[in-house]
């Protein structure tokens, strides 16, 4: 197959921050295009994002029913490949479900569902479909957490003893849903985001990057929940003790609350032979430290692993950032279903995540909330 493959994206209307962000990186390697959508449940709104993005009248739908069902009836040659899904929390499962058992491959933001028994069901469906389904945890788009991650499977590391993982924002310091902010209004409500606030939100990215760059997963936690701001129904504020297989310990913060903050996830691996440092506000520096000193790892030719020179885009100097590891996770999903469509395996060169990583996800906030209520002090991981 030599062409694009043809996107159909639910949500994501002109004011929303993240469904053109997810537009932006799955047309930045010219192996997708935009072809069809509904990008909001008021059908104006869909109909206004649709001409804006210069699509026709006749493929911007009115429901995400109406839009698989449609375009399931198009000529092969028309009709869409694949469905992006960038809802709030609440809309991810129904439309992910309805395009898996009518043939379409999905990705789609996290969490990966509402809860933990969506997010089981769905992974069933996706196994029992054998489509492609990917999920936007982006932080592990980034050429220098692929470094981090190969470095400690290369064992520069040597075993990981602690794993420090933190995600300080400060934007919901005060009531904003009550200021009708529309991001604020729906990561708040449980009934849309979830049974869990800033943890179901930004302590995932967390707890998927801990788990990614040290291929070591969580099997206890002791959880600390808080609501700080007055009025709010969930947690906007939580600090953890992890217990990692192997015998590794960590310490996982977020926190939605930390005024002057902005996206300042961090994270620090430490093993027998070294340490790793990385943070997301500055994502082209790797520290790599030992008690014989202290480098910094940079995209430069020659010195990197060939997982991270296969997701950097830029010569050496050039900052490259946020966008960018957006877009490798779309990339590498655009190839694992040109190489589902023509029958091959896929490169695990380009990786993203999976559906069980969603699980995982939805597991971690499940036995976050169950360690917050109990009065042991510690909680097992159950998926």
């Amino acid at each position: 197959m030599h062409r694009k493959l043809r996107m159909g994206q639910i949500g994501g209307s002109l004011d929303a921050f993240i469904g053109a962000v997810h537009r932006r990186a799955a047309t930045f390697d010219n192996e997708i295009e935009l072809v069809c959508g509904v990008f909001s449940q008021s059908p104006e709104k869909s109909r206004a994002t649709g001409k804006a993005l210069y699509l026709p009248d006749n493929r911007v739908y009115e429901s995400f029913e109406a839009m698989i069902l449609a375009e399931k009836e198009l000529p092969e040659g028309e009709r869409m490949d694949f469905v992006s899904i960038v809802t709030p929390n609440h809309m991810h499962f129904p439309p992910a479900r309805m395009a898996l058992e009518n043939g379409f491959h999905v990705i789609c933001d996290k969490p990966m569902t509402l809860n933990l028994q969506e997010a089981k069901d769905l992974a069933a469906i996706v196994e029992q479909t054998g489509l492609v389904f990917g999920l936007t945890h982006n932080y592990t788009g980034y050429p220098m957490v692929k470094e981090a991650r190969d470095m400690v499977r290369n064992s520069k590391l040597g075993k990981i003893r602690k794993v420090v993982v933190e995600y300080p924002q400060g934007w919901l310091s005060k009531y904003e849903e009550g200021n009708n902010y529309k991001q604020a209004i729906w990561r708040t409500d449980p009934t849309k985001s979830g049974a869990a606030g800033c943890m179901g939100d930004i302590g995932t990215h967390a707890e998927n990057l801990a788990e990614y760059i040290t291929g070591l997963k969580i099997e206890e936690l002791c959880a600390d929940l808080t609501t700080f701001v007055p009025g709010r129904l969930l947690d906007d504020d939580g600090n953890v003790l992890l217990r990692f297989e192997g015998g590794a310990k960590g310490v996982l913060h977020a926190s939605q609350i930390a005024n002057g903050e902005e996206n300042s996830l961090k994270i620090y691996v430490y093993g027998e032979l070294g340490g790793l440092e990385w943070h997301q506000m500055e994502p082209n520096t790797l520290h790599y430290k030992t008690q014989e000193g202290h480098r910094l790892v940079r995209p430069s030719v020659g010195e990197l692993s060939a997982s991270a020179k296969a997701h950097g885009r830029m010569p050496a100097g050039h900052p490259e950032g946020f966008f960018e590891a957006f877009a490798n996770i779309y990339r590498n999903f655009a190839f694992a279903v040109k190489a589902h469509m023509n029958g091959q395996q896929r490169d695990p060169l380009y990786d993203f995540p999976s559906a069980q990583d969603g699980v995982r996800g939805l597991a971690f906030i499940d036995t976050l909330l169950a360690s917050n209520a109990s009065n042991e002090k510690w909680t097992k991981f159950v998926e």
